[in-house]
């Protein structure tokens, strides 16, 4: 069925109606730049929400801005929007990979400052080299898509290995964490953050990658310790890297701004007019889908354990 056209009028009045009708819908759009205001959806906060509220819906596929296991503690269903930001946040890193294989940084600065190449010096190709996928969801999926025709023999690394139709397709094999970190060309970091992730990879990592190896980051910033990356650049084990996301948004390590090796974006993975609207909409979705049958269409996996949805 087609849906109609995007309303932003209509998704206020849906809003509203939703908090008359039932006080269970909270409408959270609480991501990056918002908490950079408004801070976490933490314990705190949710110690102070009204006992009638059920249901939080979030703005984003990325959820540790929310304290999702205390949410379920009071029997709070949150719910995010997996799918709708694959296709952009894929693209954003086949983009800072491509631009850190030829440090692009070099030749584009030099050009804008009347230079013409600069140092710039020879990068890479992509074809032939190994990119480890590390988080195989359905962003990872995404990438794995996007750089075959480039040539990439690909491997991924999951908590579990997936089913899914490209990893057959495209014989994208699946390794152990460490033969990942070891044997790959280019990693590329597609992981959820929370407490497992969390500093998922140090200087320790990096000693065992390839030398030269390139890394991408369109994830989060705190999944990678930044000035063990840093160090890695300054001594040439990591050739370059390409990162959308930091450890302290909206603050850049110093030594990441300095660095030629490194392409630069600032947290603009899904922002693209067609990506926000489907977020939104399904934003939308799940508080309809609340109101009509008492239950959300993504409920994140700390809902689903709590069997909240």
């Amino acid at each position: 069925m087609q849906r109609a056209q995007w309303n932003p009028g209509a998704a206020d009045n849906a809003y509203r109606r939703s908090a008359r009708a039932t006080a269970k819908v909270f409408w959270a759009i609480a991501g990056p730049a918002y908490t950079m205001l408004t801070g976490r959806f933490d314990q705190e906060l949710i110690d102070l929400l009204p006992q009638s509220l059920k249901f939080v819906s979030h703005n984003g596929a990325g959820y540790d801005q929310i304290d999702a296991e205390a949410c379920a503690s009071r029997g709070i269903a949150v719910s995010n929007t997996p799918g709708a930001v694959n296709a952009s946040t894929a693209n954003t890193a086949i983009y800072l990979l491509l631009g850190a294989l030829r440090r692009a940084h070099i030749a584009a600065t030099a050009l804008r400052q009347g230079q013409w190449r600069g140092s710039m010096g020879l990068g890479h190709d992509p074809e032939g080299k190994m990119l480890g996928i590390l988080g195989m969801g359905g962003i990872g999926s995404a990438l794995a898509v996007r750089a075959a025709p480039f040539g990439l023999k690909m491997q991924y690394h999951n908590r579990n290995p997936v089913v899914h139709p490209c990893s057959n397709l495209l014989n994208v094999q699946y390794v152990s964490f460490e033969k990942l970190l070891r044997t790959s060309d280019i990693i590329s970091i597609h992981l959820p953050l929370n407490n497992s992730t969390k500093g998922l990879i140090g200087r320790k990592e990096f000693r065992m990658m390839k030398d030269g190896v390139v890394i991408v980051n369109t994830a989060r910033g705190k999944i990678m310790d930044e000035e063990a990356l840093v160090e890695a650049l300054d001594v040439g084990k990591v050739f370059a890297a390409g990162l959308d996301v930091y450890e302290k948004e909206p603050e850049v390590h110093p030594g990441l701004i300095r660095s030629d090796k490194v392409v630069l974006t600032p947290h603009v993975g899904t922002a693209t007019l067609e990506t926000v609207r489907k977020m939104e909409i399904l934003v939308i979705d799940n508080v309809r889908s609340v109101l009509e049958h008492g239950r959300l269409l993504t409920p994140v996996v700390e809902s689903r354990k709590s069997k909240l949805r």
